[in-house]
């Protein structure tokens, strides 16, 4: 399973309930192309496929949605998924 947190223009923005064990982080997916970005601070743990120019502005949607993928993931998980 793998709750979309944001929908931002073409952006995907999630996490996989099997990430409970890892640090806070959010995925992203554009058709074929995926981040990860670890959360506080945001910083990119992998890119697949994104250019650099559009890395970047996905990382500052990253930064300007970080509160809420965090209060996400702690709801998300809290609830014993």
């Amino acid at each position: 399973m793998s709750p979309t947190v944001l929908q931002s223009g073409p952006y995907r923005f999630f996490f996989f309930s099997s990430d409970r064990g890892e640090p806070i982080h959010v995925h992203v997916e554009r058709e074929l192309k995926a981040a990860k970005f670890w959360l506080g601070p945001v910083r990119v743990k992998y890119n697949r496929g994104f250019a650099p120019t559009e890395l970047s502005r996905v990382a500052t949607l990253v930064q300007q949605h970080e509160a809420e993928f965090v209060k996400a993931w702690h709801e998300y998980f809290k609830s014993g998924n």
